[in-house]
């Protein structure tokens, strides 16, 4: 692609995207024109209008702006939009410059030191962390995240480009290879499970793209893999360890609840170390010791990383408490995968062991239910109930023989119902819950804020 800098308008197709608003916002920044289309309008694309980004909800011609009809205007489109959009059509016919989401992050990126988080799971909580254990060390931070920090309630730290010396934090994204585009100095690789098999055809291929993408670190670099990833000793590398699990180079040792309510972990390996932090469960405490140990190879101190890692607040919806009180207990996560699914319900009963766990999740895609089916249904059965919605399509066809209710025959928890959003909402106004989660990376979102105002009037909050 023709360099940024000659390049004076953008136009996204999917601009709502996390990945994709956060480029947006990183064009305006440097000066550019742009605008964009998205089926739906969200939060987060109100928010960019706000913020001066031209933004249309129908798939036409006629609501582009009629300057970004005109040559030279620059195309990023992501894949939830299909080639068959009547405005993909249109700028694809036209000959304009058009190119993937992941190929212009991996231009941005290429000309700063860059920290790439990559893996099936904990990519947006461990790439949030690093970049505020930096920030919050006085680094001169830029980052593209996944996920709305809590910390600074947004999906993109812009640096002060007159400093210098910029940290590019970035997670690295294995959906459509698209990290591939990246050329980092440190990676974290946090889980190698199989997913997206409807790109990747086998779990080898899978893995295949993830021994492509640590290949293309650059000499001299870090790579911070979780323990069981097996990737041979890369000789163009600096360093190379492991995490994650006894046997690894570091791993938690022990970890016990404060007089707080936070998390002090203990690591052995290599050198011990300690930090608190304040989200339970194991795969947090592995993806904060991640964090800890890339902000190391940036050059922090232990005392600059654990006052970083103490003082994260978290990213919207991974384990995103909405009601917390001695009565009932609200909170949401984005979990779509089996392993998130499992580690999450884990890391709520490490909290909470003596009180009723109900969960609604959300299918995310008709392949992922296929392929992990019985994974899903095994995770799922660690609670003590489950409300099952329907599966959220996104970009698919339905499956045959594959639905919610084939999932819901494998749970074998004793208490499991298959039903609507609006079924859902009705049921929760009577049903005694005492710790409820809303999980899912579809439309489930949606849900949040009803099931919190009936929340927090059965726990006798005040109802925001």
């Amino acid at each position: 692609m023709d360099h940024l800098n000659n390049i004076s308008k953008v136009y996204f197709l999917g601009i709502g995207g996390i990945g994709m608003s956060a480029l947006a916002r990183w064009l305006v920044m440097e000066g550019k024109e742009v605008a964009g289309y998205d089926k739906t309008e969200t939060p987060l694309t109100k928010q960019l209008q706000k913020e001066g980004i031209d933004i249309n909800y129908s798939d036409s011609l006629f609501v582009i702006p009629d300057s970004y009809k005109e040559e030279g205007v620059l195309v990023v489109y992501t894949p939830a939009v299909p080639i068959t959009a009547i405005q993909y059509q249109y700028f694809f016919a036209k000959g304009n410059n058009m190119i993937k989401r992941a190929e212009l992050l991996g231009a941005i990126a290429q000309n700063y030191f860059t920290v790439a988080v990559s893996g099936t799971h904990g990519k947006t909580t461990t790439s949030s962390m690093v970049a505020h254990i930096l920030k919050d060390a006085g680094q001169n931070v830029a980052a593209f995240l996944g996920g709305i920090t809590q910390n600074y309630n947004t999906n993109v730290l812009f640096p002060d480009f007159e400093k210098g010396n910029i940290v590019f934090v970035v997670e690295a994204d294995e959906f459509d290879r698209s990290f591939l585009h990246l050329n980092p100095d440190v990676v974290i690789v946090n889980a190698t499970d199989p997913d997206h098999l409807d790109i990747y055809g086998t779990e080898v291929a899978f893995k295949q793209a993830f021994v492509d993408f640590i290949g293309k670190i650059r000499k001299g670099g870090t790579l911070i893999e979780k323990f069981g990833s097996d990737f041979d000793k890369q000789p163009q590398l600096q360093t190379q360890v492991t995490f994650g699990a006894p046997g690894a180079d570091y791993y938690v040792s022990s970890s016990e609840v404060n007089a707080e309510g936070s998390i002090d972990v203990s690591v052995k390996g290599k050198g011990e170390k300690s930090f608190t932090l304040d989200m339970p469960g194991l795969h947090n405490q592995n993806n904060a010791l991640a964090a800890f140990l890339a902000c190391e190879a940036v050059g922090l101190s232990e005392t600059e990383i654990k006052k970083g890692i103490a003082s994260f607040k978290g990213v919207k919806r991974r384990f995103e408490y909405h009601v917390r009180s001695p009565k009932l207990v609200y909170i949401d996560d984005y979990a779509h995968h089996p392993e998130e699914v499992s580690n999450f319900i884990k890391g709520v009963k490490s909290v909470y062991p003596s009180k009723k766990l109900s969960v609604v999740f959300q299918p995310h895609l008709f392949s992922r239910t296929k392929d992990f089916m019985d994974g899903f249904a095994e995770a799922l059965s660690l609670s003590d109930e489950v409300f099952l919605l329907d599966i959220y399509p996104a970009r698919e066809l339905p499956i045959a023989g594959i639905t919610s209710s084939v999932l819901l025959d494998k749970i074998t928890c004793s208490y499991k119902k298959l039903m609507s959003k609006e079924e859902l909402v009705d049921l929760l106004m009577t049903h005694e819950v005492e710790v409820l989660a809303t999980l899912g990376a579809g439309d489930i979102d949606q849900l949040i804020l009803p099931i919190k105002k009936i929340s927090e009037a059965k726990a006798g909050n005040e109802i925001s």
